[in-house]
């Protein structure tokens, strides 16, 4: 005999519910994607159809030709091999030393704990301005050197309550038990701590990394004059900002065969700026959970 298998009835609401979900969610997909699909179809579309302004979802006339724009301008390669590099070590550093100092000011017995977040967040609201930063670059001998993209920022105070909150927010009875077993400080924090902030760890080396991979301003205040120390951005900016109209290339019969705009070169530079965090997102995201301590100890 076979089993009748029963299946639970929905009620009208819950058919109700489902499908305004599914309607939600489906025109939410289509407002954040369509930016960027469009944008995508703008650097592959021929110069003369994107002057028209006619283009959606897909490229009309396809052409590689803002790409080759983008990649090809002086100081591209430079630029790339700076920017990676800043983006590593800084992200790499910055949670180090973030972590380190979350850690100490979440500790409940060290007594300072309140003063120093207090002093930290005040750094939030207020700082010295331009002018004062330049000067302290400039007598720190930072100025025209790699290393200013690096150390003024290496301390972030959103980052270390950011990360000071989750450790406050782990069970004592890791840290004890640790100390009964002899664990000192450093071992409590490179063995029991950090292992369980791996979600707030890829959360914060993510804000660092796009803000480094973004950043150009630095580039033109401190190493302006410094070509081998150029970033990316920074090169795109300056870009971007010589564009009015691109002098269009002909043939030996005078007939136009290649005119790149302003605008494919705006979304070339777009999307070449945006594609590797969203190639890194994928490899950070599966550390985006909570809840890792849940059942780890009873008290």
């Amino acid at each position: 005999m076979f089993k009748k298998l029963t299946k639970s009835k929905m009620s009208g609401w819950d058919w109700a519910f489902v499908i305004c979900n599914t309607i939600f969610l489906v025109l939410f997909c289509v407002v954040t994607l369509y930016p960027v699909l469009n944008t995508l179809a703008y650097s592959f579309t021929d110069g003369q159809e994107a002057i028209l302004r006619n283009v959606h979802l897909l490229p009309k006339k396809f052409t590689t030709s803002a790409y080759s724009k983008v990649f090809g301008m002086q100081g591209f390669r430079r630029g790339l091999i700076v920017t990676v590099s800043r983006t590593f070590l800084a992200s790499v550093l910055s949670l180090a030393a973030n972590a380190l100092l979350a850690f100490i000011i979440s500790r409940k017995n060290f007594i300072f704990k309140r003063g120093l977040s207090l002093f930290w967040v005040i750094t939030m609201y207020a700082n010295g301005g331009l002018i004062p930063s330049v000067i302290l670059m400039t007598k720190l001998h930072l100025t025209g050197t790699f290393w200013v993209y690096i150390i003024p920022g290496l301390v972030s105070a959103f980052n270390i309550l950011v990360l000071r909150t989750y450790m406050s927010s782990l069970p004592d009875s890791y840290e004890e038990s640790a100390q009964l077993d002899g664990a000192g400080h450093l071992t409590i924090f490179a063995r029991i701590i950090s292992p369980l902030c791996k979600p707030v760890y890829a959360t914060v080396f993510l804000f660092v990394a796009v803000f480094h991979w973004n950043s150009w301003f630095d580039a033109m205040i401190y190493n302006r004059l410094k070509p081998q120390n150029t970033t990316l951005q920074y090169e795109l900016q300056k870009l971007l900002s010589s564009l009015t109209q691109l002098n269009p290339s002909a043939d030996s019969s005078g007939k136009v065969t290649d005119m790149t705009t302003e605008i494919q070169v705006r979304a070339a530079a777009t999307i070449a700026t945006m594609l590797p965090i969203i190639c890194l997102y994928p490899f950070l995201q599966r550390y985006f959970v909570t809840g890792l301590t849940i059942g780890g100890v009873k008290e």
